[in-house]
């Protein structure tokens, strides 16, 4: 079980910066954090991290929250948004100044330049050389712009006991004095995050992998203002592998990374279904696949998430999604399905025929596309295998079977199969001799769901009007 401290409520938090759509990788962020703090009744918090006031937009933020409301991701609290905090920021910023923590650097852009070359010539890591860090105050140009810097611990190593990647070191001279605030007195991410991770209360930091670097440096800047005034304890850190593609790359468009929404929308994706499978993304239990949000709750901990980049596969995902379509209610999966057929059709058909539809789907799309042929005008069009379907021969028999059925007393699935079943022994036909034509006339299409249950939906009327649309038309 990943470290927690029973005297202290765990909180966590997912922090998107809304420069797009909410990606897969920061769906499984955020379903890991609030499933680790729902499985230790903690706080799951939403921080929306708008510094970069340039590609930060309406759109983009409300594209991200509605995709954590689809995924059932709901957090406590109202949601943070970093750039409403800059002033506090800046007060840490000047607090570690103040203390002795941190210092103004009057070095030009052009004096940066020229020493990212000079170490970039040498072979050396790229960092800041500190060239201020002990300047006298006095050394200051009149004037100047400046930036202000942490003075970082210089000597000694870092130990971070991650909950994923175990134990990992770094040497604190591999770390540069990094900057706090900019030269226009705006925050830097580094300096926002740890200020409002602090102000939040978020004990426990669950995120990618990509982002344990900062980690050292982040701890530095908790550990100087825990120096300064206390109170600043170190998080709990777990850095979670990234997704990668089928191919083992860095996951991308071109391996079908897509946004929430358009798993949603373009593919038809249930949430509970790209829940599960992100969950199993990097993540296990035993050998259980398929896990419920309640099995989630109960069992998920930092313990269970590898080390290794998970590789995203859609089309596991896809026969996932078949799973939870067939556990699905069928009242919800009719309002679901509805919007993606034409207006004004007839709802109350359409979910009395769930139970036959979907269990041949595995996406909403296809459901939608299976159900079509029901709200379809006669007479219907054929596609082309339902064409090739309808021979002579083939609308003789539709013609014996209208007239059979047309004689029924009762109009359900066993009578139906009953009478279809009578036409094809006494033509001296298999079955599906006779089933097939029927299948295209009622359908315009060679497949669909079992053509008994699609006689007792479509009702006698419209069955009977579009086999007779496809009879054998008497000679002149």
């Amino acid at each position: 079980m990943g470290a927690t401290n029973s005297a202290t409520p765990v909180v966590t938090r997912f922090a998107p910066s809304p420069t797009g759509f909410l990606h897969i990788g920061g769906a499984r962020t955020a379903l890991f954090n609030w499933l680790y703090a729902r499985r230790h009744g903690g706080r799951f918090l939403l921080r929306i991290e708008d510094t970069d006031r340039v590609r930060s937009t309406e759109p983009a933020i409300e594209a991200i929250l509605d995709g954590i409301r689809w995924l059932g991701l709901d957090w406590d609290g109202d949601a943070v948004f970093q750039f409403a905090r800059a002033d506090r920021h800046a007060a840490v910023a000047h607090q570690l100044l103040d203390a002795g923590r941190a210092y103004r650097c009057y070095a030009t852009p052009e004096e940066l330049t020229a020493l990212r070359e000079e170490q970039r010539a040498a072979g050396k890591p790229i960092r800041y050389d500190g060239r201020w860090r002990d300047r006298a105050p006095e050394d200051a140009p009149e004037g100047a712009p400046f930036v202000i810097r942490l003075k970082a611990p210089k000597e000694g190593a870092v130990t971070i006991a991650d909950q994923v990647q175990g134990d990992v070191t770094v040497a604190n001279a591999e770390l540069d004095d990094f900057v706090l605030l900019r030269s226009d007195g705006t925050p830097t991410y580094m300096l926002a995050v740890v200020v409002d991770d602090h102000d939040m209360g978020v004990t426990h930091i669950i995120r990618g992998d990509d982002h344990l670097n900062n980690a050292f440096r982040q701890l530095a800047l908790i550990r100087a203002m825990d120096a300064v005034e206390g109170g600043w304890p170190d998080p709990v850190y777990a850095h979670v592998p990234l997704i990668h593609g089928a191919d083992g790359a860095k996951l991308s468009k071109r391996h079908g990374a897509l946004g929430v929404d358009a798993y949603r929308d373009e593919l038809g994706v249930l949430p509970e279904a790209l829940n599960n499978y992100l969950l199993r993304l990097g993540w296990g239990h035993g050998d259980e696949e398929i896990i419920s949000r309640e099995r989630a709750t109960e069992v998920f901990d930092l313990s269970g998430v590898g080390r290794s980049p998970s590789r995203f596969d859609t089309k596991k995902l896809m026969n996932l999604n078949g799973h939870y379509i067939r556990e699905a209610d069928d009242a919800r999966l009719t309002d679901l399905v509805a919007q993606r057929l034409p207006d004004g059709i007839d709802r109350d058909l359409l979910q009395r025929a769930m139970p036959v539809l979907k269990v041949r789907a595995a996406d909403l799309n296809e459901l939608a596309a299976n159900a079509a042929f029901f709200f379809r005008s006669r007479p219907l069009a054929m596609d082309e295998s339902a064409t090739a379907l309808l021979t002579p021969d083939a609308r003789a028999i539709l013609t014996q079977l209208h007239a059979k059925l047309d004689a029924l007393a009762a109009w359900d699935t066993e009578t139906i199969e009953a009478a279809v079943r009578e036409v094809a022994e006494a033509a001296g036909l298999k079955l599906g001799a006779a089933a097939q034509p029927l299948r295209a006339a009622l359908t315009g299409s060679r497949t669909s769901p079992g053509i008994f249950d699609v006689l007792a939906l479509l009702g006698r009327t419209e069955s009977l009007g579009r086999i007779e649309d496809q009879m054998a038309k008497p000679a002149a």
